[in-house]
């Protein structure tokens, strides 16, 4: 198995399916190691990473981490702190003492209301699955513009490609800002044409970005791409 190579097509597993052998490998999330086979406990796609085979969920939840980047929308606002879905199992909290603004008691909604979108970092999260939100840090701010897009958190890391790799590709074909959240929100800013060529693409990583096909469909979609002279 080479799922760990950029051009290799994953393979679709159900659980109890054989991966392949372990001798030799490790077992990450989604496997279980039986009589010196690995074999899959969730539907999704087996993937081998530096030696390691996990298995990719096809459909999973956003699980806050500390330190991650979302995009999230305002739900409800109260005097001293904003309710912002974050797209998870729990809203996420930011109070007014985290938020970029200096915000007086009973005034937050003059800096957001339902319905705003923000981009935030998850401050922490505690036992009891409290998600507290900041907006104090580099780049953090309300979005007043662009486009939101919302992917399944399992394609992130197609959408992002290596290092960013793909990422980065489709900002310099599109001539757009796209910001990825880890909660499976997708921020898309530029002019028309580059936003929908952006959001094509981004549709086509989800679609095929675990098939072997992803390099040649993507390459032909950039033929057609608004900063056509950066490709």
């Amino acid at each position: 198995m080479s799922q760990g190579q950029n051009d290799a097509e994953l393979r679709l597993v159900t659980p109890g399916m054989a991966i392949g052998p372990s001798a030799g490998k490790r077992i990450g999330s989604g496997a279980v190691a039986h009589n010196e086979e690995i074999i899959a406990t969730k539907l999704g796609w087996a993937r081998e990473f530096n030696g390691t085979i996990s298995v990719d969920p096809i459909n999973s939840s956003y699980i806050p981490r500390s330190g991650d980047l979302v995009v999230a929308t305002v739900a409800e606002v109260r005097n001293n702190l904003w309710f912002m879905n974050i797209n998870g199992a729990f809203q996420g909290l930011l109070p007014m003492s985290l938020a970029p603004w200096k915000v007086e008691f009973g005034a937050a909604r003059q800096h957001m209301g339902i319905g705003d979108v923000a981009l935030a970092r998850v401050q922490e999260v505690d036992e009891c699955h409290n998600v507290v939100l900041t907006m104090k840090g580099v780049g953090l701010r309300r979005i007043k513009q662009g486009s939101l897009l919302t992917i399944p958190v399992n394609h992130i890391d197609r959408i992002k490609g290596k290092d960013n790799s793909t990422l980065e590709r489709l900002k310099n074909a599109s001539d757009c800002r796209i910001i990825v959240g880890q909660n499976g929100k997708v921020w898309v800013d530029g002019d028309a044409e580059g936003i929908a060529w952006a959001r094509k693409a981004i549709q086509i990583a989800q679609e095929c970005g675990h098939k072997n096909t992803f390099e040649a469909e993507i390459s032909a979609h950039e033929k057609n791409a608004p900063n056509r002279g950066d490709v």
